[in-house]
């Protein structure tokens, strides 16, 4: 990691988009090479509304979320090997 994004560093938190856009502007990323892990509903909407692609980690903590907006959703961490490999 290059950086740490605090939540001095922003001033609208999650689910608004500028914590992700920040993060973005702080790495020199563009929002089409981003994939975004969430677990949380507010982080999902803030990915979302940043028009960042993103994937949401399912567990005992996300089984009672709308998450319907993800672009992918997976049950381990290491399935996120296959959505960055299979990326074209």
């Amino acid at each position: 990691m290059d950086f740490v994004l605090v939540r001095e560093d922003y001033e609208h938190p999650k689910p608004h988009p500028e914590p992700y856009l920040t993060g973005l502007e702080r790495f020199g990323a563009a929002r089409e090479e981003t994939l975004v892990v969430e677990d949380s509903p507010r982080g999902l909407t803030s990915a979302v509304a940043a028009w960042i692609d993103c994937v949401v980690v399912h567990h005992d903590f996300t089984q009672a979320g709308d998450f319907s907006l993800a672009s992918y959703r997976i049950n381990t961490l290491t399935e996120l090997k296959d959505i960055v490999l299979d990326v074209s």
